[in-house]
């Protein structure tokens, strides 16, 4: 854990999900553990959703902690599964929210279409679990593996995915797809920077100039499923393309997930390329 005073103008934790998506902690949780490690500024990227940005932000303030305003959204193209985080975004911009509104009817749909594709296999899960347990928040799959392992339909999370919900099993239902420019077109329209998260693991590397053609402002450098190489060859792809970058742990549970907030340790340096990119193009 880090300690001292001084650690907490030095680290930042930019990718964090909350029980508004995928996660499982509340604003308070988030906030409280950012400060438990020092951290000097956060960002909530919830799926599809910024309902916890506002009391994250006042919250954030009472401890001196910057809380960025962000989101993380989801795009496809030739079958790849690329996300996509948007950084300083307008959360009071109506087309943005309109848009935002829009995919979760459509996450919601898609849930309710797994859960009927399951019953109908078989497998007898209600759909009001996954709704008590997604809670306000967009309900995805995540939501789903919890609902059939509290029913005791399911033994892990991972059981769920394989043998269920994954992308090749019988329930699948694919997501609404927008094609990687329309996400980059849609956050630049609510006056943010779109960020390619965890590129390490997306492996897209062959698409990166497309994507700046398109309108992409920076890459996710920092991440926990990164290795140190590739963390050095993202760092330096991005000063030589003159991109901003970012970095985050990509926490979503302590129980279900193996991130932990505040690792890696991400520079405040690299918040700093983010202002400084907004401002740019702002």
């Amino acid at each position: 854990m880090q300690s001292g005073v001084g650690s907490r103008t030095k680290h930042i934790d930019l990718h964090i999900h909350t029980k508004y998506s995928d996660g499982s902690l509340s604003e308070q949780e988030v906030v409280d553990m950012a400060f438990q490690k020092n951290l000097k500024a956060i960002a909530i990227t919830d799926h599809d959703c910024i309902d916890a940005y506002p009391l994250a932000q006042k919250l954030g303030s009472e401890l001196d902690i910057e809380v960025i305003p962000a989101v993380e959204l989801s795009s496809e193209i030739e079958g790849m599964d690329i996300h996509i985080l948007g950084y300083y975004i307008d959360d009071t911009n109506e087309d943005f929210i309109r848009k935002l509104a829009e995919m979760k009817r459509a996450r919601y749909k898609r849930a309710k279409k797994m859960v009927e594709n399951l019953n109908d296999q078989g497998t007898d899960l209600r759909f009001e679990t996954v709704l008590n347990i997604a809670g306000k928040g967009a309900v995805g799959r995540p939501h789903i593996a919890a609902a059939l392992l509290k029913e005791e339909l399911v033994y892990s999370f991972r059981e769920a995915f394989d043998k269920y919900i994954g992308y090749d099993s019988p329930a699948y239902v694919k997501k609404m797809i927008l094609h990687p420019k329309e996400v980059f077109d849609l956050i630049r329209e609510a006056n943010g920077l779109p960020i390619l998260a965890h590129p390490g693991v997306t492996k897209v590397n062959d698409r990166l100039d497309e994507f700046m053609r398109d309108g992409l402002a920076g890459l996710e450098v920092y991440h926990s499923e990164h290795s140190q190489s590739q963390t050095r060859h993202y760092l330096r792809f991005c000063k030589t393309h003159d991109l901003s970058y970012s970095g985050g742990s990509d926490f979503h549970s302590i129980a279900h997930y193996r991130a932990e907030i505040g690792v890696p340790r991400v520079p405040y340096n690299a918040l700093k390329s983010l202002k400084e990119k907004h401002q740019s193009l702002s």
